[in-house]
């Protein structure tokens, strides 16, 4: 007999069946939680929080030291060149150029080294130091070629501190150097790096060659120029002066003029207000012309040296004995003598002449070998100062 309530069943049924799925549900969401928990537990999640720094190593730690020490030291060059009259078919004026770059202290008088190209080509100059104060600066000397000048600024005795003198003769590539300077006109700034070259050269504005140039990675940008290269106890080993980029801007390979050339030279730049060469006071035969001489079989292909053009009077090759072109009553041309060796050193041309008497200082007596009517022959000099600059 049919069922009088077929629908109990049927409901009692699909209530059942609803409660399994959310059983089931509830159960999936558990086990998906637990899951989750244990593989966070197993793997970790990234902490974002800001953790302490850890502890400088001894090698940050003494390159702060070092800059904290030498900053003050080091200053902030600005100059102006003055503008030029009214250029008289555009009657426009033209604008005062400006320049920047950094130098060092010398002592407490005052003085300040730089190279000369920072300020060639101003009337105007300014010197600001680590402390921020800002001193009108006056032109004390001058060596184009060495790339040298000493400026001096009036301020108080406590508010500089000159900068520590080291030595170049015994620097070793591989060595640590730091740059200090004030590239892009920006305040002070460290670079650091290693010397990656001894004994190289580059051309001075005046054309003369600086020999024994300090190479470095340390990066030299536009601004450096005139700062010191100190090495890795704070001293000064040399003057960053120029950098080797067609675009001038850093391209790994940067040049500072070695100290022992400005312990030599600053003193007499701060004294004399120029640098005071040792010479022989004669005037020399281009050296193209002894290469034409040679070419020519007019001197042996096996010599070289410079040879005396004209002798100033009361000078120390007149003094010497040197022989002068000259030509005589028949009108034969008689070649002057050709300087071969100065002391014990070789002289090829009229660079390693110049450096050679730049080993000296006025008043020492040297020896020279010279060729005269191709045969050599020794004399005895006493040099003199370079009359022509007098």
């Amino acid at each position: 007999m049919p069922s009088e309530h077929p629908s109990a069943y049927s409901g009692s049924t699909g209530k059942s069946s609803l409660i399994q799925k959310w059983l089931i549900l509830i159960l999936t969401i558990l086990i998906v939680f637990m899951t989750f928990k244990l593989l966070k537990r197993y793997y970790g999640q990234p902490d974002f929080r800001v953790r302490e720094r850890a502890d400088l190593t001894q090698s940050e730690l003494r390159t702060i030291e070092l800059f904290k020490e030498s900053s003050p030291s080091v200053v902030h060059i600005r100059t102006v060149g003055l503008a030029s009259p009214m250029d008289q078919f555009s009657m426009n004026p033209q604008t005062p150029s400006q320049g920047s770059g950094s130098g060092f202290i010398w002592d407490r008088k005052g003085h300040v080294v730089t190279n000369f190209h920072v300020i060639q080509k101003a009337d105007e100059y300014s010197v600001t130091l680590a402390d921020n104060t800002t001193w009108n600066a006056k032109l004390v000397g001058i060596a184009p070629s060495k790339d040298l000048a000493v400026l001096k600024i009036d301020a108080p005795r406590d508010q500089l501190k000159p900068i520590k003198i080291g030595y170049s003769g015994d620097l070793q590539v591989g060595q640590t150097v730091l740059a200090i300077g004030n590239p892009f006109g920006l305040d002070q700034t460290l670079t650091t790096g290693i010397i990656s070259g001894l004994g190289r050269e580059i051309i001075s504005v005046t054309g003369r060659s600086i020999r024994n140039v300090i190479q470095t990675d340390a990066a030299i940008n536009p601004g450096n120029s005139g700062g010191p290269l100190l090495d890795s106890s704070g001293r000064l080993i040399g003057v960053n002066t120029a950098i080797y980029s067609s675009s001038h801007v850093y391209a790994g390979i940067g040049y500072a003029v070695p100290v022992d050339l400005i312990s030599r030279f600053v003193p007499q730049l701060i004294r004399f207000g120029f640098i005071q060469t040792p010479s022989l006071n004669f005037l020399g035969v281009d050296d193209f012309v002894i290469r034409k001489l040679k070419i020519n079989q007019i001197l042996p292909k096996d010599v070289s040296g410079v040879m005396v053009q004209s002798i100033m009077e009361g000078g120390a090759a007149d003094l010497a004995g040197l022989k002068e072109i000259r030509i005589d009553d028949s009108g034969n041309l008689h070649l002057g003598d050709l300087i071969m060796q100065l002391d014990e050193i070789p002289i090829t041309d009229a660079n390693s002449l110049l450096d050679a008497l730049e080993m000296h200082k006025v008043g020492d007596e040297v020896e020279l070998v010279v060729l005269r009517n191709n045969k050599k022959i020794k004399l005895k000099a006493r040099l003199q100062e370079w009359k022509n600059d007098q």
